[in-house]
C-alpha cells in the first residue's frame, strides 16, 4: 500500500484539467507543469502549484523527461499522472518516476514497453490466444523481406509503425506496386513520431468497426472490463466520434469480446485503466489491433454510462487498493456520444489552425459534458495537437444522445479561428450514422470534396450581422456620450440615418444598407432584396432577432470595431466591413509563391532553385501539430529561390519558394 498527498499532472490542455477536477475533489495536491506557450493556461491556473518546464516546443518541455521529474522533485510532488501523449507510453519514463520515488498512476513499465510494440504486443496475443489479424510482425525490417511478406498476406495491406498510434506512421496499400513508397513515408513519419522506424503488415480488414474494451485491473489480481466503445468514425486512421455502447453489439458478443480483453490485461500483470482495441467484422468475427496503456481520450463516453470516475479508479489503483468492483457490478446505462472538436479547416484537407480563441462558451444542459482546457482569450499554438475540447451527450437512447449533442454543438459559442463543428454536426446528422452503420469507411464514403467546401454566408446572414454591427457601434458610441437619453438611439430630426456595410469573401460580394425604423428595427437593402429585422434581444454573446416575422437566435460576437462574428445553428463566419478597412487587404502573392500554411518545423526540403516543377509535385514537407503536412506546387514551373532550411521552424505566411510559372 502506497497512500500520497499531492499528484503532478505531467500534461497540459483538457486532460490535465479533467486529471485535476476528480484529485482535488478526492483531496489531493495538484501540481501542474507548463511550457513558456501556456504560462496561463486553464490546467495552470486551476492547479495548487506549478512548475516552469521551458520553452515552447515539446522536446525542450512536456517531453523532456528530465525536467518534469525535476518539477515533480521541485514541488515536493508525491505521485505522478501522465494523462495520454507526450510521455504516458513511455516505458523509460515510468521507470523513471518510479526510480525517483514517486508513484507513477498507470501500469508497470514492463507493460508499457511490452504494448508499446505493436509487433512485439501482436507476437504476445497470438501466444496468450487473443484472436489477431492475420500479418507480419517480425524483426527482419528489409524492404525486401516485407514485400515478400505483403505478396504472403494478400493485398490490400496495412502498413503500420510497430511503435506509438494516432495513424501516425500508417499506410493503406491497394496494389503492391505502391508498396515501396508507402514503406519509405511510413517508415519516416514513424522515425520524426516516435524515434523508431518500426514497421508491422497486416491483412486490411475493410469497412470494419473499431471497437475497443476499458479494461480495468489492480494490483490484488482482480481484473474486469466496463464495456465497449465504437470508434469506428476516424479521419486518417485519427478518432472523430466515440460512442459507448457499440451500436450493434450483443450481450453475446459482448461477453466474448470482453473476455478476450480481460485476458489479454491479464496476461501481462497489467494494473490501472488500459483499453484492448479490436476490428469487428460484418460476422461479428473481432482481431486485436492494440493495447492502450493508458487512460483514453475517449474514456468520459464510459463514464457516462457506467457512472463511475475512471481517473478515481486509476488513483485507487495507483494506492495499492483493491478495485472493489466485480464484473457483475458493471452495469452500462443509456448512450453516450463524443467528439472532437479541432482547431482546423475542413475544407483545406483538415489543416490544423492556430490564432487566438476570441470567445469560448459551451454549452450547459441535461446529458452535457464539456471536457475543455480553453478558455476566452486563450492562444491556439502550433506547437501542440489542435484539439480544443470534447463534446459528450447522454441519453437514455442513442437517439436522444445523438440529437442533444448536436443541439449541444449548434449552441457552442466559440469564435476567433476556423474549427470543424460545422463537419461533426454533418457527421452526426448522416443517415448511415443515425442507424448505428458507420464502419471506419464512414467519412471516405459519405464525404466527397464538395461537401467540406467552405461555404460562403448567404445575404440574409449578412443583414443579420450588418444590424448586430450596427447596434455595437451605436453602443460604443453611447458609452462616449454623457446625457444622452436612450430613447433618442435611432433617432433623426432629418432624413433617415443610413449606414453601408460591404462584406466580401472571394468572388461574393454583399453591398448592404441598414436604416433605423425606431429603437429596435430595421430596414436592411442590398440592391433589390431587402429585409426587416427586428431586434428583439441583444446580450453579450447571444440575440434574439426577427427578419421578415420569423424569430432566430444566433451567437455574436464584435472583437473590434468592423468585424463581427455570427454563428447560426452551428455555421459560423466572420464579416469585416470593407468600407471601413478598404485598402488593407494583404497581398499574398501569387501562386508561383510558395507560403507555409502554419506554423511548425520543416522536415525536408525537396527542390533546389533551377528544377523544374509541375503542379502538385512535392516541394517540402512541414511538421505541424503532430501532423506531417506536404507542401505541394500550384503551378508548372522553373524553381527560383529556397527560402526554406530543413530542420527550421517557420511561421504561418512565411514564403518558402519561389517558382517562375511556365507561361
Amino acid at each position: 500500500m502506497r497512500t500520497f498527498k499531492s499528484i503532478l499532472v505531467a500534461n497540459r490542455g483538457e486532460i490535465a484539467v479533467r486529471i485535476m477536477r476528480t484529485a482535488q475533489a478526492l483531496g489531493y495536491r495538484t501540481i501542474a507543469v507548463y511550457s513558456e506557450a501556456d504560462a496561463s493556461a486553464p490546467h495552470v491556473q486551476m492547479a495548487d502549484d506549478a512548475v516552469l518546464l521551458g520553452p515552447a516546443p515539446v522536446g525542450q518541455s512536456y517531453l523532456d523527461m528530465e525536467r518534469v521529474l525535476a518539477a515533480a522533485k521541485e514541488s515536493g510532488a508525491e505521485a505522478l499522472h501522465p494523462g495520454y501523449g507526450f510521455l504516458s507510453e513511455n516505458a523509460d519514463f515510468a521507470r523513471a518516476v518510479e526510480a525517483a520515488g514517486l508513484v507513477f498512476i498507470g501500469p508497470s513499465a514492463d507493460s508499457i514497453d511490452l504494448m508499446g510494440n505493436k509487433a512485439a504486443a501482436k507476437r504476445h496475443m497470438i501466444a496468450a490466444k487473443v484472436p489477431c489479424v492475420p500479418g507480419y510482425e517480425e524483426t527482419d525490417q528489409s524492404d525486401a523481406t516485407l514485400i515478400s511478406a505483403a505478396n504472403d498476406i494478400g493485398f490490400p495491406v496495412m502498413v503500420k509503425a510497430a511503435a506509438g498510434g494516432g495513424g501516425r506512421g500508417m499506410r493503406l496499400v491497394h496494389d503492391a506496386d505502391d508498396l515501396p513508397d508507402a514503406l519509405a513515408a511510413a517508415r519516416s513519419e514513424a522515425l520524426n513520431a516516435f524515434a523508431s522506424d518500426e514497421l508491422i503488415l497486416e491483412k486490411a480488414v475493410l469497412r470494419p468497426r473499431h471497437v475497443e474494451v476499458q479494461v480495468f485491473a489492480d494490483t490484488l489480481g482482480n481484473v474486469i472490463h466496463l464495456g465497449e466503445r465504437d470508434c469506428s468514425v476516424q479521419r486518417r486512421h485519427q478518432k472523430v466520434v466515440e460512442e459507448a455502447p457499440c451500436p450493434v453489439m450483443t450481450e453475446e458478443l459482448r461477453t466474448r469480446m470482453g473476455a478476450a480483453a480481460v485476458e489479454a490485461a491479464r496476461s501481462i500483470g497489467y494494473r490501472g485503466a488500459g483499453t484492448v482495441e479490436f476490428l469487428l467484422d460484418a460476422d461479428e468475427n473481432f482481431y486485436f489491433l492494440e493495447m492502450n496503456t493508458r487512460l483514453q481520450v475517449e474514456h468520459p463516453v464510459t463514464e457516462m454510462i457506467t457512472g463511475l470516475d475512471l481517473v478515481g479508479l486509476q488513483i485507487q489503483v495507483a494506492e495499492g487498493h483493491a478495485l472493489g468492483l466485480t464484473q457483475d457490478d458493471i452495469k452500462l446505462s443509456g448512450h453516450a456520444i463524443e467528439v472532437r472538436l479541432y482547431a482546423e479547416d475542413t475544407s483545406r484537407d483538415f489543416l490544423p489552425c492556430t490564432g487566438t480563441m476570441d470567445l469560448w462558451q459551451p454549452p450547459t444542459g441535461e446529458g452535457l459534458r464539456f471536457d475543455s482546457g480553453v478558455e476566452t482569450g486563450q492562444e491556439i499554438s502550433p506547437f501542440y495537437d489542435p484539439m480544443i475540447a470534447k463534446a459528450i451527450a447522454w441519453g437514455e437512447t442513442r437517439e436522444v444522445a445523438r440529437h442533444r449533442l448536436i443541439e449541444a454543438l449548434k449552441d457552442t459559442v466559440m469564435f476567433g479561428l476556423t474549427t470543424n463543428r460545422g463537419f461533426l454536426i454533418d457527421v452526426l446528422g448522416r443517415d448511415t450514422f443515425a442507424r448505428g452503420e458507420a464502419t471506419t469507411a464512414f467519412i471516405a464514403e459519405e464525404f466527397s470534396d464538395d461537401d467540406l467546401v467552405a461555404t460562403t454566408p448567404d445575404l440574409m446572414q449578412a443583414a443579420m450581422a450588418a444590424v448586430l454591427q450596427y447596434h455595437d457601434e451605436r453602443q460604443r458610441a453611447l458609452a462616449c456620450c454623457v446625457n444622452v437619453s436612450p430613447q433618442l438611439l435611432n433617432w433623426s430630426n432629418g432624413a433617415n440615418l443610413v449606414s453601408r456595410y460591404v462584406y466580401a469573401w472571394d468572388d461574393t460580394e454583399f453591398d448592404l444598407t441598414v436604416t433605423p425604423d425606431n429603437a429596435h428595427c430595421y430596414q436592411v437593402q442590398s440592391g433589390d432584396a431587402a429585409f426587416t429585422i427586428d431586434l428583439l434581444e441583444a446580450g453579450d454573446s447571444t440575440a434574439r432577432l426577427r427578419v421578415d416575422g420569423r424569430r432566430y437566435l444566433v451567437h455574436f460576437h464584435v472583437p473590434d470595431p468592423g468585424l463581427v462574428w455570427l454563428s447560426i445553428g452551428g455555421k459560423t463566419a466572420s464579416f469585416r466591413n470593407h468600407i471601413a478597412f478598404a485598402g488593407l487587404a494583404e497581398d499574398v502573392g501569387g501562386s508561383g509563391r510558395v507560403i507555409a500554411p502554419m506554423h511548425g518545423t520543416l522536415l525536408e526540403v525537396l527542390v533546389n532553385p533551377g528544377d523544374t516543377v509541375k503542379s502538385g509535385d512535392r516541394l517540402a514537407v512541414l511538421e505541424a501539430m503532430k501532423m506531417q503536412h506536404d507542401i505541394l506546387s500550384e503551378v508548372d514551373g522553373t524553381v527560383l529561390e529556397v527560402h526554406a532550411v530543413a530542420g527550421n521552424q517557420t511561421a504561418a505566411d512565411t514564403v518558402l519558394i519561389e517558382i517562375e510559372e511556365t507561361e
